[in-house]
């Protein structure tokens, strides 16, 4: 890895400011070892002669494991990079290794500028310190002179907006003033390489407008360039002009950041046609619901298709088994639907209540789709009692109980050509319009 002047070659040479070549990096998984010669004897002593690193086939119980397996990429000056993929699929190793945090087991990794790194941002802040000195003391720890500091401390101090709690010991500020001073702080470092990872999810909006635009206006400059990790979809679209989607520690997509979002969002979710629901599927919610005990929604099971793909003029029938303590009335199911970037949608309200006897019931469930467009949702159950005075009492929430995808059924409508960043993930029925000539009428 090294840090180099800009090459000599022809514009878009001169215009390269990273180029990973081949780029591997391997973790062994299982028991390493001892961190002390004690501690190995001691081991050594309690297993006996025995080598568990050794199974009884005499293989090694210890794995490779591949954060990164051969990853090409080249990113040019003014660039906005966004970085997107699964959690485990290699993103941060990526940039840990750009940032020279750890070393890549195999290829070369070729810089040409500074970097200012925001992975953990705050990091190095002192709780007893102020604000202010701890804008020095991350300052330095970043790479900064004190002249430096001392030039841009005000900036600083006004692009965080914490103008009246800077004199004030961070350990008193929330983990979003902690963000906005880190991120103040590395912002105003002279790099031409700035990398960042999830930093902007704490921030609150209009912060994190603040940033982006700043983050913009320096790419479009040719100021810096970005490289962005986020699992956040709409800040990825407002900053980045391109994406890569790395899965399992490869680049399986470069270019377009919608069609990288849509490859994304497709390798994060299976969508099964059967689903038993567990711990995984409640929330902390769930805990703190007093009818826990008395119901449980156990599984669902799609009865119209093998696999839950729909047309745009289709429905779901659905069949819920779940079990009750004792005989139940007046329950309810309410269906939340959310779109591929989990915000929620809408909701399918229930058209009828009904009673459910003690042990296990089977209860179906017509789901219309009939106005959502192209792509993937997912639904929240919510189970739920109304009392006598028409209070909603919660029994169980899955999250998610289903998982389902919407396709053209090519009909005369043609949702395919329906832009849901612009209209939306749901269509109504179309507007009726007329028109009449008022000087007609006058006539």
């Amino acid at each position: 890895m090294s840090t180099k002047a800009q090459p000599s070659g022809g514009n878009s040479e001169k215009d390269v400011m990273i180029r990973v070549s081949g780029l591997k990096k391997k973790y062994r998984l299982g028991k390493i070892g001892a961190h002390t010669l004690q501690g190995a004897i001691k081991e050594r002593r309690a297993r006996g002669k025995k080598n568990d690193q050794k199974t009884s086939s005499g293989t090694s119980r210890n794995k490779d494991f591949y954060a990164l397996n051969g990853v090409d990429l080249t990113v040019y000056k003014g660039e906005t990079l966004g970085i997107l993929g699964k959690n485990g699929a290699g993103k941060s190793t990526l940039l840990k290794i750009l940032c020279r945090i750890t070393a890549p087991t195999e290829g070369t990794v070729d810089l040409y500028g500074h970097i200012t790194s925001m992975l953990e941002v705050g990091t190095g802040f002192h709780g007893e310190m102020t604000g202010r000195e701890n804008i020095y003391l991350n300052g330095t720890i970043l790479g900064m002179t004190k002249a430096e500091i001392d030039e841009k401390i005000d900036d600083i101090i006004a692009f965080s907006g914490l103008e009246e709690f800077i004199d004030t010991p961070v350990k008193r500020y929330s983990s979003g003033m902690f963000v906005k001073l880190g991120f103040s702080v590395a912002y105003h470092l002279d790099s031409e390489i700035v990398i960042m990872d999830e930093v902007l999810a704490v921030g609150d909006v209009e912060f994190q407008k603040k940033c982006i635009r700043c983050l913009l206006d320096a790419a479009n400059n040719d100021i810096r360039t970005v490289l962005y990790v986020s699992h956040n979809m709409n800040t990825i679209r407002q900053l980045c002009k391109r994406c890569i989607v790395l899965d399992k520690g490869e680049v399986i997509f470069d270019g377009d950041v919608e069609q990288a979002i849509a490859i994304y969002l497709g390798t994060q979710a299976e969508m099964p046609a059967k689903i038993e629901y567990g711990p995984e599927h409640r929330s902390r919610d769930y805990q703190r619901m007093r009818a826990r005990d008395l119901f449980s929604l156990d599984s669902l099971r799609l009865l119209n298709r093998p696999e839950p793909i729909f047309p745009t003029s289709g429905e779901a029938e659905l069949e819920l088994t779940c079990t009750a303590a004792k005989e139940i009335k007046n329950v309810a199911f309410r269906f939340q639907l959310r779109d591929q970037e989990d915000t929620k949608i809408a909701s399918m309200l229930p058209g009828n209540l009904i009673t459910l006897s003690p042990g296990t019931n089977a209860v179906r469930i017509t789901l219309p789709l009939t106005h959502l467009t192209c792509g993937r949702y997912s639904a929240d159950i919510v189970v739920y009692q109304l009392d006598a005075g028409g209070i909603e009492r919660k029994m169980d929430l899955v999250s998610p109980g289903f998982t389902f995808q919407i396709e053209s059924a090519h009909d005369k409508d043609d949702y395919t050509k329906w832009n849901q960043q612009q209209f939306g993930a749901i269509r109504l029925p179309d507007l009726s319009v007329e028109v009449s000539s008022l000087e007609a009428s006058e006539k």
